[in-house]
């Protein structure tokens, strides 16, 4: 059995990995060959010069993807089958060979640190060199290192408490330990979603009270019309660290809250601000969020439940490069390899989402203005420079959203 997984993930490994190298490099030449000229549903709207800027920043985009993909494989196979995770638990074991809950702590810690030595690099890559070639780079290198400094300091605030649970777990909570912890990564995460909003998110951005009363009013007609209760309208620095503009609910409960860019607010007028905001709505009318939240929990309930199986097979750890067993091993390989083996799954996911896009898109021009909706989606596609015509096959894998294209046909036909 062991010979039998070392097989089956190299071969996914592999697989998944050419996969996207295949789809990247298809993505690349069906831009490129769509390059010269602009959609005809976008002529009149988007400059050539607009057009051909996107392509090349998509291309830019995908070519540091593939590179970044096959690092990442390359790593996780010298970290399961070439030994890697083998020799950090043998150093931490020869430090504290009697505390298995530090121990595994500290493993799975320093199996996240090494994974970011690849993933810091080529963050900052597309940060200083790509964005920055393109105009959307607003950060220094000083908040770059600040941010990186937050996020570690944050993931270790939140995280630590987690892991030391589900190890504590593991180790003393009987056969259903993985039940337990499924009602407490529940619990965890709702509570996250509660209290990110007010005490998470100001940690990294400034959010300040939307001033426009004009606006304010506007928008507090369409909420009060949808039947939508928030803890308040807000704007967010977004230009401190890119020019891209976006708009987003979060939050849970009575701490929803409405968040504007404020470069979305500096590049659209108050008919597209409103029909931006009733796409959000309609995915809070269309339960997407609580829908996602359930899919979420079952999956992790699924998941939990395998691991709960695995952990007690000692081909699971010989098959990935592991010579003793141990519950942190187990619960640190299954994060590790899962990927991997649920990657032919992204179409279904994608489509899912992309689904859920045309439901929002189809609420706002019910509720809203759809000409308006459709003017906004041009102007940040032009502005966020999103490539209108990607390779379809790379879409369906990668794309939450639907093809502009395809998303702007829907929407004209309420305008017709």
């Amino acid at each position: 059995m062991a010979y039998t997984l070392t097989f089956t993930f190299i071969t996914l490994l592999l697989l998944t990995t050419g996969i996207r190298v295949w789809l990247g490099n298809r993505h690349i030449a069906h831009v490129q060959s769509h390059r010269s000229e602009v959609p005809a549903a976008f002529s009149g709207s988007i400059s050539l010069e607009a057009h051909q800027k996107a392509a090349d920043y998509s291309n830019a985009k995908t070519k540091l993807v593939i590179t970044e993909a096959t690092a990442q494989a390359a790593l996780l196979a010298l970290l399961t089958v070439g030994g890697g995770l083998q020799l950090i638990d043998e150093i931490w074991r020869s430090l504290l060979p009697a505390h298995e809950i530090a121990r595994g702590a500290l493993v799975i810690c320093s199996a996240m640190i090494v994974s970011s030595l690849i993933d810091i690099p080529f963050d900052y890559y597309k940060t200083f060199t790509v964005d920055e070639k393109f105009g959307f780079n607003k950060m220094t290198r000083r908040m770059f290192y600040s941010d990186l400094i937050k996020h570690t300091i944050v993931g270790v605030l939140l995280g630590a408490p987690i892991l030391f649970a589900a190890l504590w777990l593991m180790q003393g909570a009987g056969s259903y330990w993985w039940l337990y912890l499924w009602v407490v990564w529940s619990v965890f995460n709702l509570l996250m979603l509660a209290v990110y909003p007010t005490f998470i998110a100001p940690f990294f951005n400034k959010f300040t009270p939307l001033a426009d009363a004009a606006l304010k009013q506007r928008i507090e007609t369409l909420l009060t019309k949808c039947g939508f209760k928030s803890q308040g309208l807000f704007v967010m620095d977004g230009s401190a660290r890119s020019s891209h503009g976006n708009a987003y609910f979060t939050g849970f409960g009575a701490s929803k809250r409405v968040v504007f860019f404020d470069t979305l607010l500096e590049r659209l007028n108050a008919d597209e601000i409103e029909s931006v905001l009733a796409h959000e709505l309609g995915h809070f009318r269309h339960h997407h969020v609580i829908k996602r939240i359930a899919l979420m929990f079952f999956i992790s309930f699924i998941g939990l439940a395998l691991l709960g199986w695995l952990m007690n097979q000692d081909w699971f750890y010989a098959g990935l490069g592991i010579e003793q067993a141990s519950n942190y091993m187990a619960l640190l390989l299954f994060l590790l390899v899962s990927p991997v083996f649920l990657f032919l799954l992204r179409p279904i996911m994608a489509s899912y989402s992309r689904k859920n896009e045309f439901e929002a898109d189809d609420y706002a021009a019910k509720h809203a203005s759809a000409k308006s909706l459709v003017e906004a989606l041009v102007k940040l596609y032009r502005d966020n420079a999103s490539t209108l015509t990607p390779d379809p096959l790379h879409s369906a894998f990668y794309d939450s959203h639907p093809p502009a294209s395809i998303r702007i046909s829907k929407l004209a036909a309420y305008t017709s």
